[in-house]
């Protein structure tokens, strides 16, 4: 297979290469170079040249990878068009990287994109109903803040070129989502921005020395020539702003009203249309009323200002979560058989390969480690700052980093089968799926852009007709400009990107937009027992011994040498606090549902429950003290019980001042667990919980939470097993631990990445003031049109003071939400709380950058 790397540099006159893009040999003489990985490679003509480029700068290199051979091998053609472009995503090795299997049984397909041109909510409208009609496509949703998009569809049905070919005709381009990509584009985007707001500075600057002047000679008839050449001179000062800065305006009105919808730039660009041509045709007909180019680019520069500034707030809020893709270095030191080290792009990892991770390096993919020991922070995954043990065996995670000593990783997962792209593909979820306020107020845009346009016209109208003709118009345009709903449709994504952000700080991910709606109205909590009260893997608490150990022996490394023979928890807990010995056990045998049956040093020995006791009816000893439900574990040597040890699952910490916590804020908390009803009720009283259900099945627990919400009860569960996933899913609010199941996770709307129950109170506290901001932005957004409608109806605002009023209102709205951004104290001051805010943000690197 030909790859990009078998190419060596760029053609020369004195080596000939072949063609890095169509594979035949370069020209003597010829020099096209394309950069791809951060090297020269050799193209033979411009046309090459310049399709391996737009190939590069769409993320699309992995198709160089993957491509079975150069196309002067295969005959086939070299992608000279924009739809032979497309087509390159529905290539198996480019969609490796970023398209995930989804559905129940992975019969759908499911990948993140970017969406470049979306400027307001209609936007966001369009391309959602559009792409959402095309047969095959499951579901389309974009998130405004981030521009990002979630596509699922059925690949037996539709290609994932064809979506992305619907999203260009109607005037979008999308591509997959990628964080050099991102970059690039944020970059695009901002630069052209700047650049438009530049020219459209410099005009207002000109034209409104040119207006003063206008204004103070106004009764100057005597330089009536001076006067009507400066206006000539202001109309050519305004012109590059109108032709050139207002464009984005002018793309988004003229793409909505080709689908028949009425966005928000609709009225703006209206405005700025019929300012600017009123105004040159006054002065056409050389009066000197009724100019008013200081107002066009007064409103043109206010409102790409508000946009430009809108645009950093939005990546701003939105940092937290887009970290997570910078997690992933770019390059892996991949090792070959003889274990040399092999710099490669960490695209080209497969299953099985090894790879070398130094200390202070970050994990490029998913894994095991299969050489060396060391530790492992995790905290930009899952909020935890301590660094977390790991040695041959271990499993670990990309983007986590290694600490203190050289790993050998066997790779396990890559591209968009590793944990962080299905944590990504959570939170791409969430960022898209919008709550009910969410979806009323983009509906709403459609139908109060028509109501203004049609008051905007009855009130042009009166003035013509009744009041004052000459200012029929101006107050037409101060009224499309003031009443523009551009906070209205940033009042609620921007708040909850930010508040999506905040928590997964904390290693709470929220999966369903949605939940953060549900969240402030939960009166009730249900949790499991089993890996969620608990840590879900029983550990040693007490030991004792029966008989003195020989000379420089311990019962507790003889214990491990059996049970290091078995996959049970039970036996991984007596191996994991092993100290390091020689003991070796030989001729092992397992007695299904006894225990374990060996020779050590000559000696016959026995490790299981009272089953394995030589003598039966040996009375049950009493569990260590704070341990109820521990499990007794007997070391029998030579017929004779030598030492006992204790096995416990304990509660997790601190998860008695969580359910305190929880009860302070007045919500009833249950424990629902499939354990015995006595079991269930001892834990329940040593965690502090007045109720408590045991001997539930998962269809048990399902029908008890129903019987709840019938009741008018608003639920959240809490769950880490399969077992869990029924009644997860049939909650009103449903939270997964972090170290349970992929099917809990699917179902539940938060993933506890972290583990830490004392994030459930923040995760509420952060909700409800989530749901504080969105109804203040709401309420603003709908106060400030109810207000400036009238105002400029009145004819009391001049179209550029209308214009900074719509400006600064949009600005407010993003302004409140930002407070919603990681590091803020979003705890109820009317609710104690054992765990004070941000708790878990210990560690400084993992604080996001001050704005």
């Amino acid at each position: 297979m030909a790859l990009a790397s078998d190419s060596q540099g760029p053609a020369t006159p004195e080596a000939e290469a072949r063609c890095f893009h169509c594979g035949l040999e370069v020209p003597v003489g010829a020099c096209y170079p394309v950069t791809f990985e951060g090297r020269e490679e050799p193209t033979c003509c411009p046309g090459c040249q310049a399709v391996a480029s737009a190939i590069i700068e769409r993320g699309l290199g992995a198709y160089y990878h993957h491509r079975d051979a150069p196309p002067a091998d295969t005959g086939s053609p070299l992608i000279p068009d924009e739809l032979r472009e497309l087509e390159l995503f529905d290539h198996p090795g480019v969609q490796q990287q970023f398209v995930a299997p989804a559905g129940a049984e992975g019969d759908r397909r499911e990948a993140a994109l970017m969406l470049e041109g979306i400027t307001c909510a209609a936007c966001v409208w369009l391309n959602e109903r559009h792409v959402q009609a095309l047969p095959g496509v499951e579901s389309f949703r974009v998130n405004y803040s981030t521009h990002r998009a979630q596509a699922v569809w059925d690949p037996e049905r539709i290609a994932l070129s064809d979506i992305l070919k619907a999203i260009r005709d109607i005037g979008y381009h999308a591509h997959p989502y990628d964080p050099g990509t991102r970059e690039q584009a944020i970059a695009r985007e901002r630069g052209l921005a700047l650049r438009r707001i530049a020219v459209a500075a410099l005009g207002m600057m000109q034209v409104m020395m040119l207006a003063v002047a206008l204004w103070l000679g106004a009764e100057d008839t005597e330089h009536e020539d001076l006067l009507q050449f400066m206006r000539w001179v202001a109309a050519a000062l305004t012109t590059p702003v109108v032709l050139y800065s207002a464009i984005p305006f002018y793309q988004s009105a003229w793409r909505d009203l080709r689908h028949r919808q009425l966005g928000m730039d609709v009225p703006v660009s209206l405005a700025i249309i019929v300012t600017y041509l009123a105004s040159l045709y006054a002065v056409i007909l050389g009066t000197g009323e009724h100019v008013y180019f200081e107002s066009v680019v007064m409103f043109v520069f206010f409102l790409l200002t508000s946009r430009y500034l809108e645009l950093i707030a939005r990546q701003h809020a939105s940092h937290a979560i887009d970290r997570l893709d910078r997690l992933v270095p770019a390059i892996a030191n991949r090792l070959d058989a003889a274990g040399r080290v092999e710099a490669v792009p960490v695209g080209e990892l497969v299953p099985g390969d090894r790879v070398r991770v130094r200390p202070g390096e970050t994990m490029p993919t998913d894994g095991v480690v299969c050489e060396g020991e060391s530790t492992v922070n995790r905290a930009l995954l899952t909020g935890e700052p301590e660094p977390h043990a790991v040695r041959i065996g271990d499993p670990v995670t990309g983007g986590t980093v290694n600490v203190d000593g050289p790993l050998a990783i066997e790779v396990q997962r890559v591209g968009a089968e590793t944990t962080l792209a299905a944590i990504q593909r959570l939170l791409d979820r969430a960022q898209t799926e919008k709550p009910r306020m969410a979806r009323i107020a983009e509906a709403g845009t459609g139908w109060f852009v028509g109501a203004v346009l049609v008051l905007t016209a009855l009130a042009g109208l009166v003035w013509y007709a009744w009041i004052d003709p000459t200012r029929a118009l101006w107050v037409m345009v101060a009224m499309l400009v003031a009443t523009c709903p551009c906070a209205l449709a940033l009042a609620t994504p921007v708040a909850l990107t930010a508040t999506t952000g905040a928590l997964s700080r904390l290693g709470l991910l929220v999966t369903r937009g949605s939940a953060l709606e549900t969240l402030p109205r939960v009166d009730m909590v249900c949790l499991d027992k089993t890996g969620t009260l608990t840590v879900g893997m029983p550990r040693l608490v007490a030991q004792s011994e029966l008989q003195p150990a020989p000379e420089g022996a311990d019962w507790l490394n003889w214990a491990a040498a059996l049970e290091a023979h078995s996959e049970h928890p039970l036996a991984r807990a007596l191996v994991a606090p092993a100290k390091s010995s020689t003991v070796v056990a030989s001729e092992v045998r397992n007695l299904p549902g006894r225990g374990l049956v060996g020779h050590i040093e000559g000696h016959r020995v026995a490790i299981g429950g009272s089953s394995m006791l030589p003598q039966r009816g040996t009375p049950s000893p009493e569990p260590p003290l704070g341990y109820p439900l521990a499990t007794p574990v007997w070391l029998v040597v030579d017929d004779q019980p030598v030492a006992l040890f204790w096995l416990a699952d304990t509660p997790r910490p601190g998860a008695r001042n969580v359910i305190a916590d929880l009860q302070r804020r007045g919500l009833r908390v249950v424990l629902l667990t499939g354990d015995r009803p006595q079991a269930a009720q001892a834990f329940a009283a040593e965690m502090g919980i007045a109720e408590a259900e045991g001997g539930l099945t998962p269809e048990g627990k399902l029908a008890y939470v129903h019987a709840r919400q019938a009741e008018g009860r608003v639920v959240l569960m809490a769950g880490e097993g399969i077992n869990d996933a029924p009644v997860l899913a049939g909650a009103d609010v449903s939270l997964a631990m972090g170290g349970g199941t992929q099917l809990a996770q699917n179902q539940a709307d938060l993933v506890l990445l972290s583990d830490r129950l004392e994030h459930l109170p923040q995760a509420l506290d952060q909700a409800r003031h989530t749901r504080r901001v969105i109804r203040q932005n709401i309420a603003w957004a709908i106060g400030y049109n109810l207000v400036a409608l009238p105002v400029a109806a009145a004819g009391l605002l001049t179209p550029w003071l209308a214009a900074l009023g719509m400006s600064l209102s949009s600005l407010l709205v993003v302004g409140n939400a930002l407070r919603l951004r990681p590091g803020r104290d979003v705890m109820d001051t009317g609710a104690e709380s054992s765990v004070p805010s941000g708790e878990a943000v210990r560690d400084p690197a993992s604080r996001p950058p001050p704005v």
